[in-house]
């Protein structure tokens, strides 16, 4: 949104109520927030529908499946809408979409649909959604406000030893994030690399899970899970290595932030990740679901600090030629630009 302001593109943000998209929205853009109770809530859709006939907006952009059915319900619910605006689909994650028929309807009126990597446009048209229907526009990462991020030192944020070598992971504590394969990645790591410490930061239901592996393994000294961080990216500044372990993955928002912190990556072979980290170039790739693979990559990166650097360089070089916010903001109004004029 801030990006669109900055190219001189109107916007009204349309956020929940409560949730941290209203609470973190620029002061100058216009926000309006509903409070939709499910996908098929009337009086929300109603109220979304009023907005889009006071405001005839060119493009309604929605970003999640709850968007898509609230927007869907509005265009509905009254006589058709003259003029309509073009409807675009962000499309971030790699599931297929439900086969159920309120989802097929409901995505049936979506006219675009943006997909963060290529692994998704892929997918949505295995899903039946014509290619014609499908852009593809590759996350970005905030540059500026990366730059910007006072740097806080993991090891004094969490009393670590000094010489520590940390391998760094931020994501939310869910099975298909890959943490379970990079913790039976740890104790192979620590065996070879005895001052090594991995830190994982995100919050999530299968923490419990995973402190019992950590206790299981005997990994209580080597492996922290502290939960969720506000300064998560200042964190990211000093890792030594950040891993992507997911299982699936549409590309990694997170991985793109320690990319433009200049870190060595690992990441998996899933989703777009090998469509971000060129391998042996931006980070080291391993397949998915292979803790061996994992260890390996990361004990090489902890032992060779001429590599790491270099990767580090690369990952930079990398998100700033294909992933840079800007890109991804200019790309976007591209989109909406020629499938405005296509009407």
């Amino acid at each position: 949104m801030a990006g669109l302001g900055r190219l001189q593109q109107p916007t009204i943000l349309v956020a929940r109520r409560g949730g941290a998209l209203a609470r973190r929205a620029p002061a100058d853009i216009r926000t309006t927030t509903l409070a939709p109770i499910g996908e098929f809530d009337l009086h929300a859709a109603w109220r979304l529908r009023r907005l889009v006939l006071a405001t005839t907006p060119d493009v309604v952009h929605v970003h999640d499946p709850g968007g898509v059915a609230l927007m869907a319900l509005a265009l509905t619910i009254g006589p058709a809408l003259n003029p309509r605006p073009l409807v675009v689909a962000s499309r971030r994650v790699d599931f297929h979409l439900k086969r159920h028929p309120f989802s097929r309807w409901k995505y049936g009126h979506v006219d675009v649909f943006v997909a963060v990597s290529g692994v998704i446009r892929d997918m949505l048209i295995e899903d039946g959604i014509p290619a014609d229907r499908i852009e593809v526009v590759h996350e970005g990462a905030n540059v500026r406000a990366i730059d910007s991020a006072t740097p806080v030192d993991v090891r004094e944020a969490f009393s670590l030893p000094s010489e520590a070598l940390v391998v760094g992971n931020v994501a939310a504590l869910v099975p298909h994030k890959g943490q379970k394969d990079l913790i039976d990645a740890a104790a192979t790591v620590v065996q070879q690399v005895p001052h090594a410490r991995v830190v994982i930061l995100g919050e999530g239901p299968l923490r419990p899970a995973l402190e019992a592996q950590v206790a299981a393994l005997g990994l209580e000294r080597h492996v922290l899970l502290p939960g969720f961080r506000g300064d998560v990216l200042g964190l990211q500044k000093t890792f030594d290595v950040f891993v992507m372990s997911s299982l699936t993955e549409g590309m990694g928002t997170a991985m793109l932030d320690a990319m433009a912190c200049g870190s060595a990556i690992v990441g998996t072979r899933a989703g777009g990740i090998p469509e971000a980290v060129i391998h042996e170039e931006a980070g080291l790739l391993v397949p998915p679901h292979d803790p061996p693979a994992m260890a390996a990559a990361i004990v090489r990166l902890l032992g060779d600090a001429s590599l790491r650097s270099a990767l580090g360089a690369g990952a930079r070089r990398r998100m700033e030629s294909t992933f840079h916010a800007d890109q991804m903001v200019a790309q976007t109004l591209d989109v909406y630009t020629r499938r405005v004029r296509r009407r």
